[in-house]
């Protein structure tokens, strides 16, 4: 049976990719909708750029929402200096003919929930964690109801790619991060110390090129506009990408090593603010909460990215 998922995310390249190899596996998963959150850029484009995925794997069945416009208490932090103005820049993708779903993305989130068998559905946050948090808030009840949530973001080992001290998406939106983390909600956490070892070197993406459909050539385009500022950035032979993890994972968890520990979010410290603190070690006893994946195949990863995305327009 496929997995019932919803994907939280803020698109972005790399969102993109995530997104397109959840919709290329319906064997797999079954995309229940897409919610946009603020965060790469604004909610207004990563809407937009949601819809536009869509449009371009074929999938036009799957519902868009836009979800919150801002974090739960802080001003919004963008990245249009890593994903570019559009924050999809690199592809020259058409302007979306669908239109965005009436009603607001938390409230899809909490209605799916509440209508679904308990346990049967998975959320994938792509993004900053404030929709998630808000359904939370919203509706406690939810919690028991959700399956598991399946996030990219956060580090240990490797630290921050934002502040010397966090990863973006938790660091936009710490709040609600610690909200999610606290939930009790089982969470499989791909961070930083993962997603670096998945580069998108000149042969992977030539490889997405040389699928000879759209959906190929769409995908090599946006690693290559996004990974120019990761090249310079860390020195590698490639981009680290991130958010597809969470999709691999779905689809072939085997690929992923981790352990259950606990994870705890900084949000009182400007110094350490966002940070994923992680008793990797178990020196403490607070409850494991967290599955944190530490490493992965990155060629098994590749050939599923490329045998997945060839099957799209």
């Amino acid at each position: 049976m496929p997995e019932n998922i919803i994907i939280d995310t803020d698109p972005g390249q790399d969102d993109a990719v995530a997104i397109l190899l959840a919709l290329a596996s319906p064997g797999d998963i079954n995309v229940l909708g897409i919610v946009a959150v603020a965060g790469n850029v604004s909610l207004g484009q990563n809407a937009k750029n949601a819809l536009k995925v869509v449009e371009l794997s074929g999938r036009t069945d799957i519902p868009v929402f836009a979800g919150c416009a801002r974090p739960l208490r802080r001003p919004l932090v963008t990245a249009e200096h890593v994903h570019g103005q559009t924050g999809l820049d690199g592809p020259d993708l058409p302007e979306p003919q669908k239109r965005i779903e009436d009603g607001h993305g938390v409230d899809f989130i909490v209605d799916t929930l509440r209508r679904e068998p308990e346990g049967s559905v998975s959320l994938c946050a792509l993004g900053p964690l404030t929709n998630i948090a808000m359904a939370l808030i919203k509706a406690p009840e939810i919690a028991k109801k959700i399956k598991q949530i399946v996030l990219m973001g956060g580090a240990y080992f490797e630290v921050g790619n934002i502040t010397p001290t966090a990863e973006f998406n938790i660091y936009v939106d710490p709040e609600a991060a610690d909200v999610v983390f606290s939930s009790g909600v089982p969470i499989i956490m791909m961070p930083l110390d993962v997603t670096h070892q998945m580069l998108s070197t000149h042969k992977r993406i030539e490889a997405f090129e040389a699928l000879g459909n759209r959906t190929g050539a769409a995908v090599a385009a946006m690693l290559g506009f996004s990974e120019r500022f990761d090249l310079e950035k860390y020195g590698w032979n490639g981009a680290p990408l991130h958010d597809p993890c969470v999709t691999a994972y779905l689809i072939a968890p085997e690929i992923f090593e981790g352990r259950q520990c606990n994870v705890t979010i900084e949000t009182a410290s400007e110094l350490t603010r966002g940070m994923s603190v992680t008793d990797y070690w178990h020196v403490t006893d607070r409850p494991k909460n967290t599955f944190f994946v530490r490493s992965g195949d990155s060629d098994a990863f590749y050939a599923l990215l490329t045998e997945r995305l060839a099957r799209l327009p």
